[in-house]
């Protein structure tokens, strides 16, 4: 993907990996613009938030099957000990000189270990980025440029949640999936949720659902019977600027994969800079 644009700086490279990752966003409070075919430089945009819709019993906008089917794949994916499948995404954003709406692709694997280990490989639209959770300290590096960062001490998978969105200010869609109890986060602010019917992704036969909340509509599509797995996501940011539409595939789960523990060891390339999480968000922001 090397002659395509990449986006110039770590904020943004590591921001991108909103792009790549699974779930449905619902901590995320903004998404970035498309690069300018002149600038390349992404710019968070502006989102409005509403207070919270969350579930209510006897609410004939909510499909009670559908609530159930979203809790049997959450509970597919809290009792497997571990996991890794690979995805390929698709972001569409609206061009802010041309109006034009340009494609994004991204691609990523991923490992994680129950309660505190993640390892996420992204490449594509953006530049090669690696990100590792040991259990203790999260790492993020721009293998391109070669600049890396490092959280303080986290203890769990959703601590590493927290850090990630709140002070590195990294988007992560992923994070619904990667949680703890996934179907409470995803749940909590559904104020629709419907069974549009079967359909096929890759092969699979699937159960087609769609959700709406106050700040994203989003659609999931969940493998037939019991191995509740999620084979393909997409989402409508209906109050940022544009609504961008992101649109991601799952393929080569693995649930319960015996993982070897240096997979979630950042080992610090020679030369490589440092810099703090946060700080290159807030330059781009500037530009």
């Amino acid at each position: 993907m090397k002659s395509l644009t990449k986006f110039s700086s770590l904020p943004v490279l590591l921001s991108a990996i909103v792009l790549v990752l699974s779930g449905c966003a619902h901590e995320e409070k903004g998404i970035a613009k498309a690069a300018s075919p002149a600038s390349a430089v992404v710019k968070p945009a502006e989102v409005t938030t509403t207070a919270p819709a969350p579930p209510v019993a006897g609410n004939t906008a909510i499909d009670q099957a559908a609530l159930a089917r979203l809790k049997q794949m959450s509970d597919t994916l809290t009792a497997a000990k571990s996991f890794t499948y690979h995805s390929r995404s698709f972001l569409e954003l609206q061009a802010p000189e041309t109006g034009q709406l340009l494609t994004f692709v991204n691609h990523a694997e991923l490992a994680l270990q129950r309660p505190n280990k993640l390892r996420v490989n992204v490449e594509g639209d953006v530049r090669t980025l690696q990100l590792y959770f040991d259990g203790e300290k999260v790492s993020a590096i721009d293998v391109d440029k070669n600049i890396y960062a490092v959280s303080p001490t986290l203890t769990t998978i959703d601590d590493m949640i927290a850090y990630v969105l709140g002070k590195a200010r990294i988007g992560l869609p992923a994070a619904d999936f990667l949680n703890s109890n996934p179907y409470a986060v995803m749940s909590k602010e559904v104020s629709y949720a419907a069974h549009i019917g079967e359909s096929v992704v890759n092969g699979v036969v699937c159960d087609h659902y769609a959700y709406m909340e106050p700040n994203v509509d989003w659609e999931i599509w969940i493998q037939k019977g019991d191995n509740a797995l999620p084979l393909r996501l997409a989402m409508t940011y209906k109050q940022t600027k544009d609504s961008p539409h992101f649109l991601i595939e799952f393929f080569d789960w693995q649930l319960n994969p015996k993982l070897d523990a240096k997979t979630f060891v950042f080992n610090k390339p020679k030369g490589a800079i440092q810099a703090e999480f946060g700080y290159y968000q807030t330059e781009a922001a500037k530009k």
